[in-house]
């Protein structure tokens, strides 16, 4: 049975419909004729809090092994069959979800459902001893090359294991760590996907040039005979204390061009309105060349050379709010923090103002767009809010929720989070006096947080 969205305000005129098999699939379709394409998105609801103790990384482990055949496509086969149709693919781990996706010309979209069916339905058959060791190497290095050997690639791991407290599903990232990784053996794989990678724990969304009922029979004949498994067990509680109760700090000395202060922030869970306005609050702090901190710290003061602010949403432990400064020159970090402080308190007593509401609002209204402007970007948007919130069609409303957000309500969530006493924080000391580009650096840091909480297939 499916069911067909009208187009609510603040959709954008967008619609999605929504249709269940009856081995628990459930499949999202959006139609969109402006470009001869469509994107194919499956996420299932497995990620690194899935995950038990000494068997860390086993879920992003497991992404790589999706992409090593299946029972009808061998070795590289994946791959070659979407490039060589014109297409493009991969797939990530997140704490809460993984995901696989295409792009497609439209009249290849047959061939992408056909390839997710088959390695969902008879991965097994080609999961052998030699594809589990090709893949674990290509994960290890793949930590060595992103996180243990690039400046700061590690602050994401060290900073959530701090905010986290030890025995929580989040107190680890997807990357795992090499001895479990080492650990990790055949037969775990195959339990794994067993347990997660079954029709009835996934979302399949299909969004483009795309004809609804061909594609709803192409989904029932590919899809419908695999059978579902009911033996998932249920996640770990990832709830906490609104507030960590205490600072919580870490002194790194490594071989940084320049000294670092990072800090994680205890905040609301994602789907709440609290979500929202905390977004709203660290858009107008540190989201970008125009934020306070940025004019404050890179601009006036001239103390650091980056200075950003954003939130990691999670929506089944309370969410992050991740501070990011790179020092200048021989400037000290308690100078840093001192003025973060200052500021943090003067927004909290304070509020934004109406241009700084405005300017924020219409930058996550934009970022927004931008996601549900692409077929690939919608399709991910509507797997996500069916994944983690029940329903779709919130994807295609989310923007009118940060848009009705006001101005008190951000000023209220940083008095009650963002203080001294609801942050773990990371101090990096440059082993060496040397300097170098920290400008560089900082992307580099950045760029390893958004690999972290989306780890990269290939």
């Amino acid at each position: 049975m499916g069911h067909t969205a009208t187009a609510e305000a603040g959709s954008g005129g967008l619609t999605a419909t929504e249709h269940r098999l009856a081995n628990g699939l459930r499949v999202v379709l959006s139609e969109d004729h402006l470009t001869p394409v469509a994107a194919v998105c499956l996420w299932y609801d497995v990620g690194s809090r899935h995950e038990v103790k000494g068997r860390t990384g086993l879920a992003h482990l497991f992404e790589h092994l999706m992409f090593q055949g299946s029972g009808q496509v061998k070795g590289n086969g994946h791959f070659e069959k979407v490039q060589g149709a014109g297409g493009s693919l991969n797939g990530t781990t997140s704490f809460e979800r993984t995901n696989y996706f295409e792009t497609m010309p439209a009249h290849e979209l047959e061939l992408a459902l056909w390839l997710e069916a088959d390695r969902m339905g008879s991965l097994l058959v080609a999961l052998d001893d030699e594809s589990m060791e090709n893949q674990r190497d290509v994960v290890k290095n793949e930590r060595r090359q992103r996180y243990d050997n690039v400046p700061y690639g590690t602050a994401f791991e060290k900073l959530t294991a701090l905010a986290y407290p030890d025995g929580h599903p989040y107190h680890h990232t997807p990357i795992g760590s090499m001895a479990d990784l080492d650990a990790a053996t055949l037969e775990d794989a195959r339990a794994f996907f067993r347990t997660y990678y079954a029709p009835n724990n996934a979302v399949l969304s299909v969004v483009g040039d795309i004809a609804p009922e061909q594609t709803l029979a192409w989904v029932e004949k590919y899809f419908g005979s695999i059978p579902g498994h009911d033996g998932k067990p249920a996640p770990r509680d990832g709830s906490l204390p609104q507030t960590i109760g205490e600072q919580l700090r870490e002194v790194v000395e490594e071989e940084v061009p320049a000294r670092a202060l990072m800090a994680a922030y205890r905040l609301p869970e994602d789907g709440t309105r609290e979500a929202d306005a905390a977004d709203l609050a660290l858009t107008v702090l540190g989201g970008g060349e125009s934020s306070r901190l940025y004019n404050r710290l890179v601009r006036r003061d001239r103390t650091a050379v980056a200075a950003g602010f954003g939130l990691l949403r999670l929506a089944g432990a309370p969410s992050l709010g991740w501070l990011d400064v790179k020092t200048s020159g021989d400037v000290e970090v308690p100078v840093i923090e001192a003025a973060v402080d200052e500021e943090l308190a003067r927004f909290a007593a304070e509020g934004p103002t109406a241009e700084e509401m405005e300017r924020a609002q219409a930058q996550l209204e934009r970022e927004w767009l931008d996601r549900l402007g692409t077929v690939a970007g919608r399709a991910d948007e509507l797997c996500r809010y069916a994944v983690l919130f029940g329903d779709p069609q919130l994807a295609l409303t989310a923007v009118q929720r940060v848009l009705d957000v006001s101005a008190e309500e951000v000023q209220a969530v940083a008095q009650a989070r963002l203080r001294p006493d609801n942050r773990a924080v990371l101090v990096y000391e440059p082993i060496t006096a040397e300097g170098g580009d920290a400008e560089i650096a900082a992307e580099t840091a950045e760029a390893a947080v958004t690999d972290e909480n989306e780890e990269s297939a290939k």
